[in-house]
């Protein structure tokens, strides 16, 4: 008799799921609250005329480089990755911008004399790039598959991104491009193991890339729902799952939630540990979104910003920590990190006929954070942006804003608008969510597959992929 499997939630790890279970014959089910699939990869028409603007995430140098996403073959389903011609840049106010190009010679000779320390810290994470992935996308409570490069990462990586990048770089451009990428961790980069995501997040840019998906993100999940239908599963959208028992039969039930929802609709069904673990998981700051329609592309001081999908907009390396520490402590910092990104820069498409130019950005602020006043959070990004392109605010047509409030509506796996499923700070980022042996398993044939487990956020699938591993492996041994 074939197996059953329900999904809760037709986000991108429900959807990985999903297309990897109906591909090895299973009769599978996707239950979607919203009326269309997507959750943290979904794209709509924001500003008219056809714009396509990404609703949660932007740029992909996860995705691009996702072992799962590379054996589902979603390029043969219409997903087409974009580059730029530069990955990412960070302005700077004294001095040119720091500029990330795919090649590791291209983006450390532009540092002058960081160069040297740039190349020896980069060189082995981005020579090895792929067994890396191999030893982070999944849990790390196992055998590494690459125990060696393992530990040549963890020297460097268990530390702070600001104390190792102090101690090997000499300007603040390479400072600031190193603490940059640590903050996608959204935590302080003088906390441990930022460095980490620095090293990571870096090392990608330089092999892979940070791409965008032609049309919007939306076209990853898309394209993943193919995989999964065409081998015959079955999707449904306006399908809220308020209660485990509102579900058919199945014999296997994955939740593409964090713990709190996970709980809410199943906690019955889970040990009462289990339950206690994921009460207890803590989620981190919240991020404030707001969406531009522009009459021109961003008037950048440095005009090698405007090469770049993605910016980092935060000044100095300490003037980052200042800020996100601010963040942690529940205040809201005068300027913000803020993320950019400018899609159109290598997918044209993204604005339709509007005529003008779609700005992605985001702020982080305190968990749950509530405006002062109407526009005020709107108003810091717009600083921030004006302060390295001046003129900025001349070019707003329209915007879009998106409180923490509204993000978690949209989303409720955003709990408090944090789009990480659950703080990254500290082990938190490695024991997700709480101290045990099978992040995955929450109950008999119960499982949970979120940016609450590991490897964490990000458009990549990986939580998905090791949640329908263990459910097969579960199934066949007759769990």
């Amino acid at each position: 008799m074939t197996a059953s499997v329900s999904i809760v939630g037709a986000g991108p790890n429900g959807l990985t799921a999903a297309a990897l279970l109906a591909r090895r014959g299973i009769d599978v089910r996707v239950y979607e609250r919203r009326s269309t699939i997507g959750g943290a990869a979904s794209t709509a028409d924001v500003f008219g005329s056809g714009s396509r603007v990404d609703l949660g995430s932007a740029a992909h140098p996860f995705g691009v480089a996702s072992p799962v996403f590379e054996a589902l073959k979603l390029e043969e389903y219409g997903l087409r990755w974009r580059h730029s011609d530069a990955v990412m840049a960070h302005p700077l106010d004294d001095g040119p911008a720091a500029v990330l190009r795919r090649g590791l010679g291209d983006t450390a000779d532009a540092l002058g004399v960081d160069a040297a320390a740039w190349k020896r810290v980069h060189g082995h994470v981005l020579n090895h790039i792929d067994d890396h992935l191999e030893n982070f996308l999944g849990p790390l409570l196992r055998w590494p598959a690459h125990p060696v490069k393992m530990a040549r990462f963890g020297i460097p990586g268990v530390a702070s991104a600001n104390f190792l990048s102090r101690r090997l770089f000499h300007t603040d451009a390479a400072r600031a491009l190193f603490a940059g990428s640590a903050v996608h961790a959204i935590t302080p980069p003088s906390k441990p193991l930022t460095a980490a995501f620095a090293l990571l997040f870096g090392s990608l840019g330089m092999s892979r890339g940070w791409p965008v998906a032609e049309g919007g993100s939306q076209a990853i999940s898309d394209a993943l729902a193919a995989v999964a239908t065409e081998h015959g599963a079955c999707i449904y959208t306006d399908a809220p799952v308020n209660n485990l028992d509102d579900l058919p039969p199945a014999d296997a039930t994955i939740l593409n939630l964090t713990p709190a929802r996970a709980v809410a609709i199943a906690g019955e069904h889970m040990a009462p540990q289990t339950v206690r673990r994921l009460r207890r998981w803590t989620y981190g700051p919240g991020t404030f979104k707001v969406d531009y329609l522009l009459s021109e592309p961003v008037p950048w001081r440095d005009p090698r910003v405007g090469e770049a999908t993605t910016v980092h907009v935060g000044g100095t390396a300490e003037e980052i920590d200042a800020a996100e520490h601010a963040v942690v402590a529940g205040r809201l910092p005068r300027r913000p990190f803020v993320m950019v990104c400018q899609q159109q820069v290598a997918d044209p498409s993204r604005a339709g006929t509007t005529q003008g130019t779609i700005l992605w950005t985001y702020a982080h602020v305190p968990h749950g954070y509530e405006q002062a006043h109407p526009g005020e959070v709107a108003g810091l990004i717009e600083d921030q942006i004006e302060r390295f392109a001046p003129g900025f605010r001349d070019l707003i047509v329209d915007k879009h804003e998106t409180s923490t409030a509204a993000l978690e509506r949209w989303n409720p796996n955003f709990v408090g608008g944090d789009i990480a499923g659950g703080s990254m700070s500290g082990l938190r980022a490695l024991l997700r969510p709480g101290l045990t042996i099978n992040p995955y398993r929450v109950g008999r044939g119960l499982y949970l597959a979120s940016g609450a487990t590991p490897p964490g956020a990000g458009v990549h699938g990986m939580a998905g992929a090791w949640a329908a591993r263990t459910a097969m492996r579960d199934l066949e041994r007759g769990r």
